[in-house]
């Protein structure tokens, strides 16, 4: 219930006064007669009318809180609203190749990869999102899908040696772009990761970016790596060595695919980099939500008011009539 004019309601303010007066009045006005003993009044009954004596004062301070009420015009409101959402095609197209074992972020690039991409998922529940790892090859992992539980069941099942080691981004593009080209979603987007240069793949990056912005779809592409030397684990005959490898890799092709399809190119140097670049892609490719709101209030101070004026008529009934004294 709301009020159309709750200033009114401030008119309640004035009982504190007008009680406080009938109080003092009712005291005042006690009679009060010497006798030798009280005994015998006391075993008198009280009669009906000395109890209703404070009736009619009641119902007056009830017929000014209605009257008060329905000055303030309560209303019911009924409000309702309708959604609608418009996803945005998202495909990540993810390097798996062996450098992103460095351990300059934490466990792992690709570990810190998936989880902060896992994050992001579940942050878009509306989204159709899927999966593209490349190295030497490309493969879809999972296609669109608004799945996202079946989604991540994929993303985290992706490890190192599931295909032939290399970089091959042009090839992780353009299998990325291929598998949205046909959607009808107005916003598609490709966040792809890498730590490397293109050294595999019959397709040019620059020629994989042409073709997405053909297809209207942006690219997001995230270097991974911190600056100068990283850790890498080898496997060797005699187990796990580390070896030192460079970090640094051809941040200028990704800057142009991001450049040629509208996007951007972010550096990933820490697991805490990271996950601010996936945050502010995500503000960056919000989903569209269309909001249509609906009221309906009703008045309802009718009955407040007849109640007021019941109130006030039992009042002179009970004042005039009822428990009307003479006086000389």
């Amino acid at each position: 219930m709301v009020f159309q004019s709750p200033y009114y309601l401030f008119l309640l303010l004035f009982l504190i006064p007008i009680v406080g007066w009938y109080i003092y009045e009712l005291h005042k006005s006690d009679a009060s007669i010497q006798m030798s003993s009280a005994e015998a009044l006391s075993r008198q009954k009280k009669t009906v009318r000395l109890y209703m004596l404070h009736i009619p004062f009641l119902l007056r301070v009830v017929a000014v809180v209605l009257l008060a009420v329905a000055l303030a015009r309560p209303q019911l409101s009924n409000s309702w609203k309708s959604e609608s959402t418009e996803g945005i095609d998202i495909m990540m197209a993810l390097d798996i190749s062996g450098t992103m074992q460095a351990e300059d972020l934490k466990p792992n690039r690709l570990e810190a990869a998936k989880s902060v991409a896992t994050d992001f998922i579940l942050a878009r529940p509306n989204d159709n999102i899927g999966l593209v790892v490349f190295a030497g090859e490309s493969f879809c992992q999972c296609p669109l899908t608004t799945d996202h539980a079946v989604l991540i069941n994929l993303f985290n099942s992706v490890k190192f040696g599931m295909i032939e080691d290399g970089t091959a981004i042009g090839l992780g593009l353009a299998n990325s772009v291929n598998r949205m080209k046909d959607s009808k979603t107005k916003s598609k987007v490709v966040i792809l990761l890498t730590d490397g240069s293109n050294n595999r793949g019959d397709i040019d990056p620059q020629t994989a970016a042409e073709i997405a912005k053909t297809y209207g779809i942006r690219v997001y592409a995230v270097g991974v790596g911190s600056h100068g030397k990283a850790r890498v684990p080898v496997q060797t005959p005699i187990g796990i060595q580390y070896m030192t490898m460079d970090s640094e890799f051809d941040e200028v092709t990704l800057k142009q695919i991001a450049q040629t399809t509208g996007g951007e190119y972010f550096r990933a140097t820490d697991n805490k980099t990271l996950k601010q670049i996936y945050e502010k892609i995500d503000q960056l490719e919000k989903t569209k939500i269309r909001v249509r709101e609906y009221s309906k209030r009703t008045e309802i101070f009718e009955p407040f008011l007849i109640a007021a004026i019941i109130c006030l008529l039992l009042e002179l009934i009970l004042r005039y009539f009822v428990l009307r004294t003479v006086s000389n």
